[in-house]
């Protein structure tokens, strides 16, 4: 009988969060599944980890009772504590998600969903970010039936070592298919929003909209506007401009170590 692989999944949004449990049932029937989650809401955090706060984790009931737990840090926190305090041996495959919110194109920077597969990516261990364009009311149901063939395609040809997958699932009553594309260029912008607090002082919410750019066609954004789900190979281990290192380092390190001026540019 062939062993079922060993597959950790966790999020950004909470131990308690529908998308997270969505992604355990997707996976739950070929898979061996785990749980490692954050206790409370991290959207945003990245790759971030706890520097200065001490972590505590906590074991959780789950339905079907597969092992589970809940951590006060980040989901990278979570990743980092599962591989080397929680668990007995290293998964197969990491799944994070199913964020509420999408992670295409630049925000795919600040996201925590993906932040928790760098982690694991960086350990050697592959993975799959899963989020949703709908913010306000993901079709959870819709979205299970593409989780399965994307995780065992990538369980039956392993993603290369310092790549993950980033995958999100478009607004649409009907999808048309999983398309493997580029990460466009829209993000969310900073929009500032200045409040008066009860006591007198003034603070502000950094909210944000969305900075439309022109997409490719190949791109996630592009994509994901036709209906598609998209999923994008992003390499996170070799993060130097190689073509810029070329070109300019005889000139860099001859300008800085002779100690030369502006004017000799």
């Amino acid at each position: 009988m062939q062993k079922k692989p060993y597959i950790l999944i966790t999020n950004d949004d909470g131990i308690e969060a529908p998308g997270l449990f969505a992604l355990y049932q997707a996976v739950c029937s070929f898979a061996e599944v785990v749980i490692i989650a954050p206790a409370s809401e991290q959207s945003g955090v990245g790759a971030g980890i706890s520097l200065r706060n001490p972590l505590q984790i906590q074991s959780v009931l789950w339905p079907n009772n597969p092992a589970a737990w809940k951590v006060t840090g980040t989901p990278a926190d979570c990743v980092r504590l599962g591989l080397h305090a929680i668990l007995d041996q290293t998964p197969d495959l990491i799944l994070s998600g199913i964020n509420r919110g999408s992670n295409a194109g630049r925000t795919v920077l600040y996201s925590g969903t993906v932040g928790a597969v760098i982690e694991g990516t960086m350990k050697n261990v592959p993975g799959i970010a899963f989020s949703s364009v709908n913010y306000k009311n993901p079709n959870y149901e819709q979205f299970k039936e593409f989780v399965q063939p994307i995780a065992l395609q990538c369980l039956a040809q392993p993603l290369p070592k310092g790549t993950l997958l980033n995958v999100n699932f478009p607004n649409a009553e009907k999808i048309q298919g999983i398309k493997l594309a580029h990460q466009g260029m829209g993000y969310w912008m900073e929009a500032p929003e200045q409040r008066l607090h009860p006591e007198g002082h003034e603070y502000y919410w950094l909210g944000g909209k969305w900075s439309t750019h022109e997409e490719e066609e190949g791109s996630d954004v592009y994509l994901l506007e036709k209906g598609y789900v998209t999923a994008v190979p992003i390499h996170v281990n070799h993060l130097t401009d190689k073509a810029l290192l070329l070109e300019r380092k005889q000139p860099f390190e001859h300008f800085v170590n002779s100690k030369s001026t502006l004017t000799e540019l």
